[in-house]
């Protein structure tokens, strides 16, 4: 059984960077932290530790131990404050990632189920780019990830996850535009695009190609004048009518009331995929149970969705 004393020790000496910065911190001595760390290597029989110059550098197995410390530590802290606080049933705690281009608005209706089933919710959400939030995942700092995508196919080193991708959903997607720019740029649809001011979602937005191939199928050529990875971002210039862009059918109306926007038209030829990535010990989290069982009723709501 681990000693939870040589572990702090380990995660005092890991944040301070020396020994000697770790045992102020603990006020404790120098040699008393080196034995502890001592006795924790010798039981995982891995170095976590190697010199680089005057500070401590952490071994590959060093990082794992750090990971899990850290999650240990955080549990410790939060059964301290609800004990102490007179709250005998621990919050049941959901550590999501949502990818940057997943809208604000889909991840919410997403992540709602889970929140209104639960007696005592408490949501984590991180945000990063697909590979980084893989990473937490595979680390078991993550419970799912929402993305555009799911573990690709074949000999991919994110498959080393053993994880499960499930298909949340899908939608067709629909142009939207500021009332002026529709103004501007009248005319039946899809033909109404040809040389206008045209946002993207970034390179990495598994529909940026798509919409590509679309453009050039009905020889559109819009002025591509901006390519944003934040969802947010790419909405808030549209609302200043800066260019038109794509959204998901199902999520049209909401997008339109939020950033004052106008539906122009429906791709009914590229659909949109959401998908919720898991690690396989992690299946049976109620939460994540919960959000996969919900997602039916999140994209029945729009005329427009496969």
């Amino acid at each position: 059984m681990i000693n939870y004393k040589h572990l702090q020790y380990f995660y005092t000496v890991a944040t301070s960077g020396t020994v000697a910065a770790a045992a102020l911190r603990l006020h404790v001595s120098a040699q008393a932290i080196s034995t502890q760390l001592q006795l924790l290597e010798d039981q995982f029989g891995e170095a976590l530790f190697r010199k680089k110059g005057r500070v401590l550098e952490l071994t590959d197995a060093g990082k794992t131990v750090l990971l899990y410390a850290e999650r240990i530590f955080d549990l410790g802290n939060e059964l301290e404050q609800n004990v102490r606080r007179g709250l005998f049933r621990a919050p049941e705690t959901l550590r999501v990632g949502v990818c940057d281009m997943i809208p604000k608005t889909m991840a919410f209706r997403l992540l709602q189920p889970a929140h209104d089933a639960g007696l005592a919710m408490r949501l984590v959400c991180r945000e990063g780019g697909f590979d980084a939030l893989m990473l937490e995942l595979g680390a078991h700092r993550l419970d799912l990830v929402i993305a555009d995508r799911g573990l690709p196919p074949g000999t991919h080193r994110l498959n080393a996850l053993r994880g499960h991708t499930h298909l949340l959903g899908s939608s067709t997607l629909t142009v939207l535009g500021h009332p002026d720019l529709c103004a501007a740029w009248e005319g039946p649809f899809p033909q109404r695009l040809k040389g206008a001011p045209f946002l993207l979602p970034g390179v990495e937005a598994a529909v940026h190609s798509r919409l590509q191939a679309w453009f050039d199928l009905h020889g559109l050529r819009p002025i591509v004048v901006g390519e944003f990875d934040d969802g947010a971002l790419l909405n808030a210039f549209a609302r200043a009518g800066t260019g038109f862009i794509a959204a998901p059918t199902v999520l049209a109306s909401a997008i339109c009331a939020e950033y004052g926007l106008r539906p122009v038209g429906t791709v009914d030829s590229i659909v949109e995929q959401f998908h919720a990535v898991t690690v396989e010990r992690r299946i049976d989290h109620p939460a994540v149970r919960r959000i996969l069982e919900g997602a039916g009723g999140v994209f029945a709501s729009a005329g427009n969705v496969r």
